[in-house]
């Protein structure tokens, strides 16, 4: 009797750590995916970081040409100033 005792204690047991074992397995399951979820999330918003440093960029270096086209503008303005008091005194 003691025999069959100790034999369903180590069936008991060995059940107990398949069960524990399957339940880490679960939740390192969940880790991974959690963290696989989250290095998603970081990859998008790092993406999104670059786009934004990019557009900044571009939106700098059109204000650069805007700011050479008004010079370049005010430039005209200046000589056609000139040639219009000019005109006038003929």
């Amino acid at each position: 009797a003691g025999h069959a005792r100790a034999k369903m204690a180590a069936g008991a047991a060995a059940e107990a750590q398949a069960r524990f074992g399957h339940s880490v397995k679960g939740l390192l399951t969940e880790k991974v995916t959690s963290c696989g979820t989250d290095v998603i999330a970081l990859t998008k918003q790092v993406l999104k970081g670059s786009r934004s440093a990019e557009l900044l960029g571009q939106a700098a270096r059109n204000m650069v040409m805007q700011e050479d086209a008004i010079l370049h503008s005010e430039d005209s303005l200046r000589k056609m100033a000139i040639i219009t008091t000019h005109l006038q005194y003929q």
